[in-house]
């Protein structure tokens, strides 16, 4: 192995000395390609190479308090890169098949580390009892070896952050019943902690200020978002354009809330502040639907159907598809009923990979009005502004599938074959 890595060094060093400026637009693409695997390849290498030397306690016999702290001292890298060859090295041997899809080229090293944690993590998941049953609360290893497949799968088509969102969805996905199990528990727990982290601090400062901090479970903070929102909207003047930025407008509505609390008067000349709780149907039925809220996160059951109680919750309830019903209106604006609708559909901008939320994105008519295009759920896209601007320009297209879900297809450069792609960021399990 020296041999052959000394030979790679050299190698190397001729492609230190090229001039990339002479490339082809088509072979500089590909260089970089080559480049991103040779990359991961070596990190693969290097930490193999750590975890033997740790496994004949080189570290330790040269004063090395850990592999990671002996990596930082020998090769002068951070603590932070030593310890993901460290980690890197652990998860490979640990987890093989994983280990074999990255030394094969599908899987790249960031990726291999989001699935690794994923699959660890698995193995620590307790799930809920159902019914009394004497069922099993831990996950079975066939599911974890299902899942860590289906990730080597998803990771030709997502970067790490989003298989970690992925990743943390996957028993939904390979095995819905033990998921709805792990769900359960864990959120049982996540929201018994997050309510017992609550807090808000006004501590005075200099210059006749005062810091806001604090930390709101999911629930609370989605009604202080649903009454500040309405009264976070720039308010334009007869001498041009509101001068406050996004954060003094919240600030001033957090004021203006508290100011008309005792009345009850939100002068924001709209509805009522609402909350909008999202649960399937057929879960729902089965007293198993975990519910999710606007602003992110999901609620147990139990919180779903006391919520459904409260007069200024807006249970949203989705068909076996995940789809909400179509409400169509013959006017050219997307607004009320039928922007909820979009919303509760897309999640936030549905152009692949981005994960901007609803609340910044704008309602797309997929055929445009002036063409004729109705305004309906099945013409409508959320897009935030980058992405409304690039779909204008015409190289991107957006088109709703089979589904009811819309699809982008590429512009011919990116992709010959204009293959259909989506936005898994904000997908509802």
């Amino acid at each position: 192995m020296r041999e052959a890595l000394a030979d790679a060094a050299v190698d190397m060093s001729q492609c230190l000395d090229a001039n990339e400026w002479t490339l082809s637009t088509k072979d500089l693409i590909a260089s970089v390609h080559y480049a991103a695997q040779l990359r991961s390849w070596i990190e693969v290498v290097q930490a193999r190479l750590v975890r033997e030397c740790e496994g004949r306690g080189i570290p330790r016999a040269e004063g090395a308090t850990s592999a990671a702290v002996w990596l930082r001292q020998t090769t002068r890298i951070s603590d932070r890169a030593a310890g993901r060859v460290v980690r890197l090295g652990k998860a490979l041997h640990t987890h093989q098949e994983l280990g074999r899809a990255v030394t094969g080229g599908l899987v790249n090293t960031e990726q291999a580390a989001v699935i690794a944690d994923t699959l660890d993590a698995l193995h620590k998941v307790e799930l809920d009892p159902t019914d009394g049953e004497l069922l099993s609360t831990k996950v079975p290893q066939d599911t974890i070896d299902e899942a860590g497949a289906t990730l080597i799968d998803f990771a030709d088509f997502f970067e790490p952050h989003h298989l970690a969102t992925i990743g943390e969805r996957i028993l939904s996905l390979v095995a819905p019943e033990i998921g709805e199990r792990a769900d359960a528990a864990a959120l049982k727990r996540q929201q018994a902690a997050a309510r017992a982290a609550r807090r808000l601090h006004l501590t005075p400062s200099h210059g006749g200020r005062v810091r806001i901090s604090g930390w709101l479970d999911t629930e609370d903070a989605n009604h202080v978002a649903a009454a500040l929102d309405p009264l976070s909207k720039p308010l334009p003047g007869a001498d041009g354009p509101d001068p406050r930025t996004a954060g003094q407008r919240r600030a001033d509505a957090l004021v203006e809330v508290c100011r008309h609390v005792a009345t009850g008067c939100a002068e924001d000349g709209g509805g009522r502040p609402q909350v909008i709780v999202t649960v399937a149907y057929d879960a729902l039925k089965r007293r198993l639907g975990t519910g999710s809220f606007d602003l992110g996160g999901n609620l147990h059951p139990e919180a779903v159907r006391r919520l459904a109680c409260d007069a200024h919750v807006i249970p949203a309830v989705l068909d076996g598809s995940g789809l909400p019903l179509d409400v169509g209106r013959a006017k050219r604006l997307v607004t009320g009923a039928m922007r909820q609708a979009v919303e509760l559909r897309d999640g936030g901008c549905a152009f692949p990979g981005c994960d901007r939320p609803r609340r910044w994105a704008q309602a797309h008519h997929i055929v445009h009005w002036a063409d004729g295009g109705p305004t309906s759920l099945a013409n409508s896209v959320l897009l935030c502004g980058y992405h409304h601007r690039l779909i204008h320009r015409g190289q991107w297209e957006v088109r709703m599938a089979r589904d009811g879900l819309p699809e982008f297809l590429p512009p011919t450069y990116l992709d010959p074959a204009r293959r259909p792609r989506r936005n898994v960021c904000h997908r509802r399990p």
